[in-house]
């Protein structure tokens, strides 16, 4: 393994009646400004909200709203709440949702406290912020693991990228089962599945020789596998939704990660992909892994093979390592027809007349990829994708 230093700031609160039994003791640490975030309304649904509310005004807070997050949030919306949080002087932000809602409010903490464009920060001057407004999340749609980190996904209209941007970490993270229960089939699939890209795109990274980080790599994905299926079997599994919501903070908690230099070029193939069209992250992960794995995986047979043997659980017997390594990708295939996903860009209702040039030129070409990709061939894949 490579060298690293650990330590992780985020405490998580992880079970049922999580954030009764501690977001009050959480709560009175920070001032009495309070911005509640959230989406498009689905929280007022399913009470959360209300139960947030009583909580806030329980502590004696004062509560501003910020809602209509979008799915792929905007820079645009991350403005819009910082000068939210600027108006208001606000002390602390309570993130409710999945990982759009949560990777905004990143960004919004970040941009509130300073007096430059955090994008021109980041990307003009290499530059990355100091001071946050301390944050909590509350999760109610598994997958991304957004909570667990400082990165955020932001789609910046005027420039036609969907990049990351570095903010907050969060100060606690609420991981309920119970929240994520009104999640649609779809939005679970979806999100599992961003879970299950994570975990290949970290295993797939350097260094390529078998690790501890590996090892534990291996069994979150086989949990991932095993509990998509048992939730899709039976939607009210509240069991397999638990696995679930743990499985993806692992994926983004850093524990996966030490020691290794990770690959996240499906990632950066599917932002683009999502800053030019409608594109769904967990489905266009979903679409693009195969067609990308099987472009590269004579690059690193040796990983390839693991994971079809330590994962998939394809016999090595009378095999080459190349051909154990294509077996295992075909399983990725045939796993994602299984559960429902689309294989297709088509099957999305993405345009086959997008710019598919201008998608790859703008692409990030990652490190951690075992083979380094060019701008030709990542168009190649996402032809192929079509």
């Amino acid at each position: 393994m490579n060298g690293f230093t650990y330590s992780y700031p985020i405490t998580v609160y992880f079970g049922e009646k999580a954030a009764a039994k501690n977001m009050a003791a959480e709560l009175n640490k920070y001032g009495k400004t309070v911005m509640l975030a959230y989406g498009g309304g689905s929280i007022k649904k399913n009470e959360i909200y209300d139960e947030m509310m009583k909580l806030l005004k329980d502590t004696g807070k004062t509560v501003v709203e910020f809602s209509g997050i979008m799915s792929n949030p905007t820079y645009e919306k991350v403005q819009e709440g910082a000068r939210l949080a600027k108006e208001n002087s606000v002390d602390f932000i309570l993130a409710v949702g999945g990982g759009s809602v949560i990777d905004c409010c990143k960004i919004v903490s970040a941009q509130a406290r300073m007096d430059e464009d955090i994008w021109e920060a980041e990307y003009g001057k290499g530059s990355q912020p100091t001071e946050f407004i301390p944050m909590g999340a509350i999760v109610t749609a598994f997958g991304t693991g957004a909570e667990m980190n400082n990165g955020a996904v932001i789609t910046n209209e005027d420039k036609m990228l969907k990049s990351p941007l570095w903010g907050a970490f969060y100060d606690f993270a609420v991981l309920d089962p119970e929240y994520t229960m009104t999640m649609p089939m779809k939005q679970v699939l979806s999100g599992s599945f961003d879970t299950l890209s994570h975990c290949m795109e970290t295993y797939l990274g350097s260094p390529r020789d078998t690790n501890l980080s590996d090892e534990i790599n291996e069994a979150v994905m086989r949990s991932v596998i095993k509990n998509i299926r048992a939730t899709r079997n039976d939607p009210s599994d509240k069991f397999a939704r638990s696995e679930l919501i743990w499985a993806s903070a692992m994926g983004e908690n850093g524990i996966l990660k030490l020691g290794k230099v990770t690959d996240f070029q499906a990632h950066m193939i599917e932002h683009q992909v999502g800053a030019y069209t409608d594109c769904n992250h967990g489905q266009g992960l979903a679409v693009i892994h195969p067609v990308l794995y099987r472009h590269i995986y004579k690059s690193a047979p040796e990983q390839f093979a693991r994971l079809a043997e330590n994962v998939w659980g394809i016999s090595p017997d009378g095999k080459t390592r190349e051909q154990l390594a294509l077996e295992g990708i075909e399983a990725l295939a045939s796993f994602i027809k299984e559960v429902g996903l689309p294989t297709s860009f088509t099957e999305m209702n993405i345009s086959p007349d997008t710019d598919w040039r201008a998608v790859a030129g703008s692409t990030i070409i990652t490190p951690g990829c075992c083979k380094k990709l060019t701008q030709d061939e990542i168009y190649e894949i996402l032809k192929e994708c079509i």
